[in-house]
């Protein structure tokens, strides 16, 4: 019988809604899929949480607890990048042990924990901490193909992983890159060394996901990744039903009932409708994958970026540079945040038109190892770049040189965490996790209003209520709103069970001093206007007017892609005018700051 963790709750919809299903449109199919007898569900880890904090204003902590209330007899399972956790650096030991012992406490039960590069160094303190937790340590190989990687690194690889303790082995092919014949030769090679349970997880991008599952199937493997229909196929995973179906009446039969799934089909498509404005245009069949391998995700985060620069024509170009990049890198696998680093830096070097003109500080972190070691060798020509920069090249594993950090987020968060879950969250995601909480603080009710919201009576929070117009009652109930673009804000309403996206632009912001705003920056005119190499959130000014500088001095970080990009001097003089705020969105051509 083969096992089944389904996964349309969390990859599902991060593969094909760029992350954005809020928790109260899973719920319902959730309550569904307890009642089905998956081995697992996925709800949490990968892009859920920060996109929780950044965008949906969702507690993370909450989300999980409320999916721990629903799932009593399955499993809960998360993505856990390593060293990375849920973020895009690596973090401090300290950091490590307490998101593991939190999201341990706070309802997660299998932990698949992979690392970007299959650097086992990385991976160690992760499955010691979840293994001290009592929870079960699911070690990843990330799949890719390149001329350093074979069926014998991997089978390596797992073998280290289960030396460490793992309790199971998940074969990771984020891009959907593994062809029926390399699933069945890689499955039958594991399952004849370790002696721990096998799975595959798999995307559709390239077309084969199904036939490399079933090969797989054929060739031992104990557990599947797969999506429910309605979050399925495409850049997500197999199809649930399809494959449940399939199996029927074979050595395999899962022996699931396909009626429950179909009922969660229908609530997770009639609430998916909200978030079309999410679809990609790459979130289909695209075998370019097999040369580019990006996950599908990153393709179309990509092609946000390239519009924003009235350079979407310029896709094409951008990903026959990514092989190139990934190459000088040392042939990473591309899973975040490697995929983010490679992508980002090729659409850098499409955009300047030279390559490696800007290096972004993750692409500078990976040549010099602070991600760990790549498989092949990084290009001299970026070792000789870096070197001559005077930044250090080491060897080590990368978290060695991290000085404790929860101290330190402790004291920083003290003013608005409210919880060690808070400070976790502080201590991950720094800036995105300060606001989010400090938003909450102010729009929590107070104890005083909670008891008369509770009593009946009026509530400005209240989401369900009843309008009466001429004549005519409706009902009216909030489902959600969307992340602010610019002054606009979409929020989800269902009248008479109907549901309606409502734009609302907000009247009393003055657009002037919006940080969110970019109107008021002036074009990029002038030879010492300073403008972003992309487009993104300006999250630090490293000067002030008034100040000295020299040509390449770094004047502030623009945060692009989930990545840190440097904005650097292209003159030397003094900064006369400062036209940016931090936090404020930047977007092509627009000058931040003024050079004399």
């Amino acid at each position: 019988m083969i096992k089944i963790t389904e996964n349309s709750l969390r990859d599902g919809h991060q593969s094909l809604l760029a992350t954005r299903m809020r928790t109260e449109d899973m719920v319902e199919a959730a309550r569904i899929f307890e009642e089905v007898g998956f081995h697992s569900v996925e709800v949490w880890g990968g892009a859920t949480y920060d996109t929780c904090l950044r965008y949906l204003k969702e507690d993370p902590f909450e989300r999980l607890a409320i999916f721990k209330d629903i799932f009593k007899k399955t499993p809960i399972q998360m993505l856990l990048r390593g060293q990375n956790l849920i973020g895009y650096r690596h973090y401090a030991d300290d950091v490590v042990k307490e998101f593991i012992q939190l999201s341990a406490q706070n309802g997660v039960d299998i932990f698949r924990i992979f690392d970007a590069l299959n650097d086992i160094r990385n991976l160690e303190v992760s499955i010691e901490e979840v293994k001290k937790q009592g929870k079960h340590a699911q070690g990843a190989v990330c799949y890719t193909t390149s001329p350093v990687h074979t069926t014998k690194n991997f089978v390596e690889l797992a073998q280290e992983l289960e030396k460490r303790g793992c309790d199971s082995i998940a074969i990771k092919d984020m891009a959907g890159l593994i062809t029926p014949n390399a699933a069945y030769e890689l499955v039958k090679a594991l399952k004849e060394t370790i002696g721990i349970p096998l799975a595959l997880h798999t995307h559709s991008t390239a077309g084969f996901a199904f036939g490399s599952h079933l090969m797989a199937i054929e060739a031992g493997v104990d557990i599947i990744d797969l999506a429910n229909s309605a979050l399925a196929e495409g850049t997500s995973h197999p199809c649930t039903q399809s494959m449940v179906a399939t199996l029927k009446n074979t050595q395999w039969d899962s022996k699931l009932d396909l009626s429950l799934m179909e009922r969660a089909a229908e609530i997770l498509k009639r609430n998916g409708r909200k978030y079309k404005k999410f679809e990609s245009e790459y979130n289909q069949i695209d075998t370019r994958v097999l040369v580019n391998q990006i996950p599908g995700g990153m393709i179309s985060n990509m092609a946000n970026q390239l519009r924003e620069q009235n350079a979407l024509d310029k896709m094409d170009e951008v990903l026959a540079e990514i092989p190139k990049v990934r190459k000088d890198f040392g042939y990473p696998p591309l899973v975040t945040p490697s995929s983010q680093i490679v992508g980002t830096q090729a659409v850098l070097n499409i955009l300047s038109q030279t390559r490696y003109k800007t290096l972004t500080i993750e692409s500078k972190n990976m040549i010099k190892g602070c991600y760990g070691k790549t498989p092949a060798p990084i290009a001299k020509e970026l070792l000789d770049k870096i070197k001559a920069e005077g930044e250090e090249i080491i060897d080590m594993r990368p978290a060695d040189k991290i000085a404790p950090e929860m101290q330190k987020a402790k004291e920083e968060s003290k003013e608005f965490a409210k919880s060690p879950t808070d400070v976790i969250s502080y201590a991950i995601f720094g800036g995105v996790a300060k606001t989010f909480l400090e938003e909450r603080n102010e729009n929590r009710l107070s104890p005083e209003s909670l008891k008369t919201f509770e009593d009946g009576s009026h509530s400005p929070m209240s989401k369900e209520f009843t309008i009466n117009l001429h004549g005519e009652s409706y009902r009216v109930k909030v489902e959600g709103s969307g992340a602010k673009d610019e002054k606009v804000r979409p929020f989800f309403i269902r009248i008479n069970g109907d549901l309606k996206e409502v734009l609302v632009e907000s009247q009393n912001e003055d657009s002037t001093n919006d940080k969110s705003n970019s109107d008021s920056l002036p074009q990029a005119s002038l030879r010492g206007h300073i403008i972003s190499p992309m487009p993104g959130n300006l999250t630090k000014l490293y000067v002030k007017v008034g100040d000295k500088i020299k040509e390449g001095d770094v004047l502030a970080i623009v945060e692009a892609m989930k990545m840190e990009n440097q904005v650097l001097a292209t003159i030397g003089g003094e900064i006369k005018e400062i036209y940016a705020k931090e936090g404020q969105q930047i977007s092509a051509n627009l000058a931040i700051m003024f050079v004399e």
